[in-house]
């Protein structure tokens, strides 16, 4: 699995990100756009608290009756003339796909925007087997040629300012224009499109599938998917296994809260469906068509106390208000999934030993749960996820021996009152102008940024005593 992005500490990305001033410029910019956009879509709708609860319970019901809607797409599907594939895990994903480009003996493969892609490691198996891999969404077109890794859910590219882009352009293809957005994209567009003529495969995520029909729904603002999944004889669509509605009548629901959520539009540039492959008589379409729906550890949060994570649309509404994120950007959390819902997703799907720090990378204050638009309680989920690690035995071995100090003596009344004298009267004494003679653990990271309290030498009991 390519879930882990990083070999490097935590800390180590911390410090390297936290000095990275041109991403932390793009990133406040973004937020600050996206945000303001957002709520004059979130006004112009109205009855936005009503949306949020009608999408929730669309999933809610989903993921309640999940096997039974799973069936009925597979079925629906394989009635269109397509292939369903179940993948337990990233290996079974990769191997099934794999396997299709070995038979269909493809040299080439375009693909579009997906995070579930990322989250396998499509590209490095398929490029392990010889077969050139083309990201075709602009901005993971160009962090491919940067050999960079995605920050943001739906704005990959996010850390990177335009002069960085040119020189990518220029340093990997030669690119002598200006550094403007229109002029770069133009230059990439007359990149990519003989391409898209030469693929063999298409391959694409999921933003829905919808059981009633078998039919997939992809939504974005570029016109690159729709080659991707037109042109080559072959489409894979990959899937996470909870991206699921109903009804068309649903999934209007959730595209409505996604477009303004993730961009703050009323809608994306393309809304694609796409039902099997291409049918006599049609003129477009691939002649082949494989859904492979990804397991890959949703099933280990499926009705248990993280289950409210699956109902997550990938929106990234929690990344554009997260406080954290705008300060240490996508790159920080080490893993294909940054932000609030990457710190919940990630060690669901990864496992505590590669992402044991991600739940404290955050100041709980809730913002990204009165943003997500279907109503995912991330701090809450955050902090379960704190528990566990301490019911796990795995927290750092000097928080553990602090709670248990502070345990002792919050049990007992007369140790608590002694410790707080003694306490006042030292700190009055060793801390000067905001620093202590020893910084250790928290204190030490504490004081990197702040002072600590000056003490007048009593504790609040005595001076309250002495007043009353």
């Amino acid at each position: 699995m390519s879930l882990k992005t990083s070999e490097i500490s935590f800390k180590a990305r911390l410090h390297d990100e936290i000095h990275n001033d041109v991403m932390r410029k793009a990133v406040v910019m973004a937020q600050e756009r996206i945000g303001a956009n957002r709520q004059k879509m979130v006004d112009e709708l109205g009855h936005w608290e009503e949306w949020r609860e009608q999408a929730k319970q669309i999933r809610e019901h989903i993921l309640q009756n999940l096997d039974a809607y799973l069936y009925q797409l597979s079925e629906k599907v394989t009635q269109n003339g397509g292939n369903v594939y179940f993948a337990n895990t990233a290996e079974d994903a990769t191997d099934y796909i794999k396997k299709i480009a070995q038979q269909k003996q493809a040299k080439k493969v375009v693909k579009s925007k997906s995070m579930v892609t990322e989250e396998i490691g499509l590209n490095k198996v398929l490029e392990a087997e010889g077969i050139q891999v083309i990201e075709s969404d602009l901005g993971e077109y160009i962090l491919q040629l940067a050999g960079d890794k995605p920050s943001h859910i739906v704005v990959p590219a996010i850390h990177k300012d335009r002069h960085q882009i040119r020189k990518v352009l220029q340093d990997k293809l030669g690119y002598q224009g200006e550094a403007t957005p229109e002029e770069m994209t133009l230059f990439i567009r007359g990149k990519i499109r003989q391409d898209f003529l030469e693929a063999d495969i298409g391959i694409s995520g999921c933003n829905f599938a919808v059981a009633e029909t078998g039919s997939v729904c992809l939504v974005t603002n570029e016109g690159n998917l729709r080659l991707a999944t037109t042109l080559p004889k072959t489409h894979i669509a990959v899937m996470g296994m909870d991206r699921l509605a109903p009804t068309f009548k649903e999934v209007d629901i959730l595209i409505t809260l996604l477009a303004r959520s993730a961009v703050g539009a009323r809608l994306t540039s393309y809304n694609t469906w796409l039902t099997g492959p291409r049918l006599v008589g049609e003129t477009d379409g691939p002649e082949d068509f494989h859904l492979v729906i990804v397991d890959n550890g949703r099933s280990k949060a499926l009705g248990g106390e993280f289950n409210d994570i699956l109902r997550c649309i990938r929106c990234g509404a929690c990344l554009n208000v997260c406080p954290a994120y705008r300060q240490i950007g996508g790159h920080s959390y080490g893993s294909i999934y940054p932000g609030p819902i990457g710190s919940v997703l990630s060690p669901i799907l990864g496992g505590y030993e590669d992402f044991k720090d991600l739940p404290y990378a955050c100041s709980l204050c809730t913002a990204c749960n009165q943003v997500c638009p279907v109503k995912i309680p991330l701090a809450s989920l955050l902090l379960k996820h704190r528990s566990k690690m301490v019911e796990l035995g795995i927290t750092p071995t000097l928080e553990k021996l602090s709670v248990k100090m502070f345990t002792l003596a919050n049990n007992h009344p007369t140790l608590w009152k002694v410790g707080m004298n003694i306490g006042a009267k030292l700190s009055s004494k060793m801390i000067k102008n905001g620093k202590a003679p020893i910084n250790i653990g928290a204190v030490s990271e504490w004081t990197k940024a702040r002072d600590l309290p000056s003490s007048e030498g009593e504790s609040f009991r005595n001076w309250f005593k002495n007043r009353t």
